[in-house]
C-alpha cells in the first residue's frame, strides 16, 4: 500500500493490523485507540458516526503490545486497567470540563488516563516529567475523541525517534510532530478522518512553529588571499 508523504510524515489509509507488520521496528508510539466506549456523539448539531472497533478493548490491547524501542503512550479510561499489560506509569490528563457519565452514582470525570510503557532504549529527553498534565480539551469538531495539539505535543516531547500513531484519527499526533520537526507514521482506517489528517498536517507545515529554532547556517572557512592583503 503506497502511503501519502507530507514533509516528514508518512500516512497510511488502511487497517493498522495489516500495515504495522510491514513497518519493522518502531521507536515510539503515541496513540488514542478505540477502547470500548462505543462512542457516538448525541449532543452536537452535526453528530459523529460510531468509531470503528470501539465495541471492545481489543484495539487498546493491540496498541499496548506494540513494544517500541523507546516508549509507548496509550490513552485509555480508568476502567480498562485490568484489561491491559501493567504500565510503568499512569499519566493523568486534567481537562477544563467533565464527562457526563453516571450523574447519580459517579464522580464527574475531569481527567483521562495515559498508559506509559518504557522500551529497552528509553530515557527522558527533557528530564523526568510529572505524571499529571493539564491541557484544555478540544471542541471535537473534527473527530469525536479529538485531542488538543497542546496535549499531544507535550506527550511527543517525552519520546525519542520516529513516532507511530496506528489510530491516527484526525491527525493531532501528526500535527504535533510536524510542529516539533519530528518524523511521524500515521495509520487511519476511515477515509474521512484520513483526509482531515492530511489537510491538518499540510497546514501545520505551512504555518511552521516558532518554538522550533531555525537551523543556523554552517560556518565556512574562506582561504585568505595573502597577496591581496599586502
Amino acid at each position: 500500500m503506497k502511503p501519502t508523504v507530507i514533509g516528514d510524515c508518512t500516512l497510511y489509509l488502511g487497517d493498522c493490523l495489516e500495515i504495522m507488520p510491514t513497518l519493522g521496528e518502531v521507536d515510539a508510539v503515541v496513540t488514542d485507540p478505540p477502547y470500548g466506549m462505543a462512542f457516538r456523539s448525541n449532543h452536537r448539531a452535526e453528530k459523529h458516526e460510531r468509531i470503528a472497533h470501539d465495541d471492545d478493548v481489543q484495539m487498546l490491547q493491540k496498541a499496548c503490545n506494540i513494544s517500541p524501542n523507546h516508549s509507548a503512550y496509550v490513552f485509555c479510561r480508568w476502567g480498562d486497567l485490568l484489561d491491559v499489560p501493567r504500565p510503568r506509569s499512569l499519566i493523568t490528563w486534567v481537562k477544563n470540563n467533565w464527562s457526563m457519565g453516571d450523574l447519580e452514582h459517579e464522580h464527574a470525570r475531569q481527567t483521562e488516563t495515559i498508559l506509559f510503557y518504557a522500551g529497552p532504549d528509553h530515557f527522558f529527553p527533557k528530564g523526568r516529567p510529572q505524571d499529571v498534565i493539564r491541557a484544555p480539551r478540544s471542541n471535537n469538531e473534527l473527530h469525536p475523541t479529538q485531542k488538543p495539539v497542546e496535549l499531544m505535543r507535550a506527550v511527543v516531547e517525552w519520546t525519542s525517534g520516529i513516532v507511530l500513531d496506528p489510530f491516527m484519527g484526525s491527525g493531532t499526533t501528526g500535527v504535533a510532530c510536524a510542529k516539533l520537526g519530528r518524523k511521524f507514521i500515521g495509520i487511519e482506517l476511515e477515509p474521512k478522518y484520513f483526509d482531515i489528517a492530511c489537510k491538518r498536517i499540510e497546514d501545520a507545515y505551512k504555518q511552521g512553529d516558532f518554538f522550533i529554532e531555525a537551523p543556523k547556517p554552517k560556518a565556512t572557512q574562506t582561504a585568505l588571499d595573502l597577496d591581496a592583503a599586502e
